[in-house]
């Protein structure tokens, strides 16, 4: 029921700002949407209600109620915002030219009686249609019937994780070296646990990855040393007293008379006195929530004699508060063919593996090493001739057979699903737009979430931090896969495993939210409101260009293969219009721009459009001796576009921005690579949080001090800019009180001007982020901990480092990353006090000598990446590694040339590399966590 819940979401604030607004709506017109808001506002908590019961647990009459009311909330939307752009659109100048001027004001005058007309008919057909959508609410009992079900069905009467505890340990492949590994944390002793203290270990890992399998096997293996054990499951909305019920029973039932009579307070109080002075072990199982957690280990003493406890979760919050965390990982290929093969053996007296090696290693690739995954899918397959599998393959075969395990998989993922927040579970349900396996970037995945209206404001937070904190919600849910920066651990996309991709396609699919077409699909429905187009090409003539568009809401194209661009006058209520990975095909007719397929002709129709993106990676076409723009002009148009939210243009060949994108007042991201040096008036766009521009002059930085919700900048100029461009730069900024991310990307010389006018009077506390590509000729003055109070990533180029900036750079408590790339070779300052950098996570340096680390700074230090050449060698000794301990990698370039000559022949050039070699890995090898060594040398 969440795509009607959503559409109504995004109709309530439309119809409360029509009211409130300033529409001069008609006497009775202002009379029948009053009526409507009570109606639908009544309407939204009954839908609320139903949405809380999983779909498959519903009445078909409560189905089509629902879809009946997602449908009338599409269409009362777009009737209002017609209405609002039709009586609000920009007005004529104000003091209009002779007759042009006089005609353009008369024609806006008309359009205002036609708006005002045309919504008191609108209303007149819609305020019928809710009138009996709230009839047969009363006539279904929709609320009486879905609370009762919402209370009493929700969760199965049988969960499917009480046979996985319970499994035959000659089922399980691959447990017993994370079995191994666990028993021995908790039997170690560390600098903060005593062997004899109690120690909690949580069991942290996405749904299906066998955490409650590893719980048990460590739990039957140790068991016998602990006089106390007990293994109990708490899963979602648990009954804490019947949990810690549970727990005494296996403690000592023989003292457990009339337990049911205590209530909670007691409990605790019982099975402290019977755990005090005793060994004990105890697993406590599927943890969702911090204040279940916080109770329950109440119970637990700590009477010094070596007892454990260990939690599984699959909420990183969970794992975090509980304890020690050991991350569950997926099998390994050799480990994932050795459970499907004995699975299907458990069904044939033979594996039919090899049979079909080809077929199988491609399924065993969908699994991803999730045990759940292979065991549902072998158990679907036994059933199956071999012939059968392609098919089975194809079609992602989880969740359309009669088949229990397939069930068990799909309530296990759902059971995640089901426990979000309402909101969340939409932006779970859009990733359905994307490919499997897609690198989802997730700055454009939460702007995206914005324009559908997934994410609202909350007081004191803006748009895009509330829809990180739904992307954070997910990746604690391990509902999606992060993917960070190669070298660091900043997350900037994720992925979506196949299994949870199959249930949000299941999900979508049943309620017609997002209607998918790829080259392994059959064409979309015609009647869809979200449609996907993946890894398509898109002829002129085919079946897609050829549908209706009419009521698409969202038009998504990822990695397909354009003939033209989609004829933007025949979507009549598109929100969202998104093309990612795409290339265009071009033709020798194609060279001229009047001729040009890809144009955004009839832009200004998009009325109701909130989101229009074309991704840095689109693709264009050339020509022999021609090269043409991906798409030549943004039309002017796009000023009646009064909804758009995120303009998104990257690097596609658009030369300029018209000047009426400044007054898109509710825009919130604005992304352009172009390179036109005509300044953007941006004065009028104060609801800005993230603003990039390739080029900037002296007379935008007095548009930029009035953003002010501004949370991320990125500049780019050129060197023919005058130093004068950056004297007020750093002021403006320092009064952007939300700016958190900033990156300037400069190709100028050297020039102490433009980075000394700042003086860090102002401190910029709110910056997290700070990035300048481009050569400053020293530490700037402004860098400072005193300044820049909680930076934590900061990535500069330096012509040259003074001795005490390494102590000024020491200084930042916050600092997670730390990126210095010198001009051509230098002397690294490596002056640190102890206790210097008390945060960093990753270090990076290029074109250094090699840095000394002293004991006490860089403690938390993990990962450290050094380009390094031949003239940087200090006889090549990386001893000081062994004083960074919570090293766990090493990433080393050592460039065996430098373009000037280092006075070595070939010879002794090949010799120090071959050092530098042995250096290193002797470096990682003392050094008691052996962290991993990636060495690349490149000879000249």
């Amino acid at each position: 029921m969440d795509p009607a819940t959503a559409a109504m979401g995004s109709l309530l604030p439309k119809l409360f700002e029509l009211l409130h607004g300033e529409y001069k709506l008609q006497k009775g017109v202002k009379k029948d949407v009053q009526f409507l808001e009570r109606e639908m506002r009544s309407i939204d908590a009954a839908l609320r209600k139903v949405a809380m019961v999983p779909r498959d647990q519903l009445h078909d009459n409560s189905k089509i109620w629902a879809n009946d009311v997602r449908e009338l909330a599409y269409e009362m939307e777009d009737v209002v915002e017609r209405f609002m752009v039709g009586v609000q659109g920009f007005e004529p100048a104000a003091n209009p030219d002779g007759l042009k001027g006089f005609v353009k004001k008369v024609a806006s005058l008309f359009t205002k009686g036609k708006a005002r007309h045309q919504i008191a008919d609108a209303i007149k057909g819609i305020k019928d249609q809710v009138q009996q959508v709230a009839d047969r609410r009363d006539r279904y009992k929709i609320d009486d019937v879905e609370a009762s079900q919402a209370t009493t069905t929700i969760v199965d009467p049988v969960d499917p994780r009480l046979m996985v505890q319970f499994k035959d340990q000659r089922e399980l492949v691959g447990i017993e070296g994370p079995r191994d590994e666990l028993i021995k944390r908790l039997a170690d002793e560390d600098d903060c646990v005593s062997k004899q203290q109690l120690k909690i270990l949580s069991i942290f890992g996405f749904g299906g990855l066998g955490k409650t399998t590893l719980a048990r096997a460590v739990y039957d293996k140790i068991q016998a040393q602990f006089v106390c054990k007990a293994f109990v499951s708490v899963g979602q909305k648990p009954n804490l007293k019947n949990v810690l019920i549970s727990i005494l029973l296996r403690i000592e039932k023989a003292s457990c008379h009339n337990i049911t009579l205590l209530d909670e307070v007691l409990l605790i109080e019982k099975l402290r006195e019977l755990l005090t002075n005793k060994r004990y072990l105890i697993i406590i199982d599927d943890i969702w929530d911090l204040s279940s957690w916080d109770i329950i280990k109440c119970a637990f003493t700590n009477s010094k004699c070596g007892s454990r406890v260990i939690t599984t979760t699959r909420i990183f919050e969970v794992a975090k508060e509980a304890g020690d965390i050991y991350k569950q990982e997926p099998l390994s290929d050799g480990r994932s063919k050795e459970l499907f093969c004995m699975r299907l053996s458990i069904s044939k007296s033979k594996s039919p593996y090899h049979e079909s090696v080809k077929i199988s290693e491609k399924i065993l690739q969908k699994c991803g090493g999730i045990p759940l995954a292979i065991i549902t899918i072998a158990s679907l397959l036994a059933s199956k001739p071999v012939t059968d599998w392609p098919g089975v393959y194809d079609s992602i075969g989880f969740g359309n057979e009669d088949n229990k395990e397939v069930d068990s998989t799909r309530k296990i993922l759902l059971y995640s699903y089901y426990d979000l927040p309402y909101y969340p579970r939409l932006c779970l349900l859009h990733l359905g737009i994307y490919p499997e396996d897609y690198e989802i970037k997730k700055d454009t995945l939460i702007w995206k979430w914005v324009a559908e209206g997934y994410v609202h404001e909350e007081l004191g937070k803006g748009l895009f931090e509330v829809g990180e904190r739904y992307f954070n919600m997910l990746i604690d849910r391990s509902m999606i896969q992060t993917v960070k920066r190669p070298y660091y651990s900043i997350i900037y996309a994720c992925r979506v495993h196949d299994l949870v991709l199959d249930m949000i396609h299941f999900l979508s699919e049943d309620e017609s939210f997002v209607t998918a077409s790829n080259s392994n699909r059959t064409s979309p429905r015609t009647n869809a409101h979200r449609l996907a187009i993946n890894n398509e090409v898109i002829e002129q003539d085919g079946s897609v260009a050829n549908m209706s568009m009419k009521q698409v809401r969202l038009y998504s194209a990822t990695m397909c293969h354009f003939s033209m661009l989609p004829l933007l006058s025949n979507f009549k209520a598109l929100r969202v219009l998104a093309l990612e990975d795409c290339t265009f095909m071009g033709s020798e007719r194609s060279v001229k721009p009047e001729d040009s397929p890809y144009h955004l002709n009839y832009l200004g129709r998009l009325i109701h459009l909130r989101y229009l993106g074309f991704s840095d990676r689109l693709v264009g076409f050339s020509l022999p001796g021609i090269s043409m723009p991906l798409i030549l002009e943004v039309p002017e148009e796009i000023g009646d576009l009064r909804f758009l939210q995120v303009l998104d243009l990257g690097r596609i060949g658009i030369k300029k921005l018209p000047q009426i994108v400044g007054r898109l007042t509710q825009l919130k991201c604005l992304r352009f690579g172009g390179s036109s040096m005509e300044v953007l008036d941006c004065t009028s766009l104060t609801s800005l949080e993230e603003l990039q521009l390739h080029l900037v002059s002296l007379d935008f930085l007095k548009g930029l001090a009035k953003l002010k919700e501004l949370r991320k900048l990125s500049l780019h100029f050129e060197e023919e800019h005058d130093n004068m461009l950056f004297k007020d730069l750093m002021g403006h900024v320092a009064n952007l009180q939300k700016l958190k991310v900033i990156s300037f990307n400069c190709r100028h010389r050297p020039h102490p001007q433009p980075w000394s006018n700042y003086d860090g009077s102002v401190a910029l506390g709110h910056l997290r982020h700070l990035t300048v590509n481009g050569l400053l000729p020293g530490l700037p003055v402004w860098i400072n901990s005193s300044c820049l109070l909680n930076l934590c990533h900061l990535h500069m180029e330096l012509t040259a480092m003074k001795s005490q900036d390494m102590e000024i750079l020491g200084r930042f408590s916050e600092l997670i990353t730390l990126t210095v790339l010198l001009y051509d070779y230098m002397v690294f300052p490596t002056a640190m006090e102890e206790g210097a950098f008390p945060k960093l996570r990753y270090l990076e340096l290029k074109n250094s000598n090699q840095p000394r680390f002293v004991r006490g700074a860089m403690s938390c230090l993990e990962c450290f990446r050094i380009i390094i050449g031949l003239e940087g060698t200090n006889g090549w000794d990386f001893h000081s590694l062994v004083n960074l301990p919570r090293l766990e990698k090493v990433d080393a370039e050592i460039l065996g040339y430098t373009g000037r000559g280092i006075g070595e022949d070939e010879l002794q050039a090949h010799e120090s590399l071959k050092q530098a070699h042995v250096s290193l890995k002797h470096a990682v090898e003392i050094h008691p966590n052996h962290p991993t060594l990636k060495l690349q040398i490149y000879h000249s």
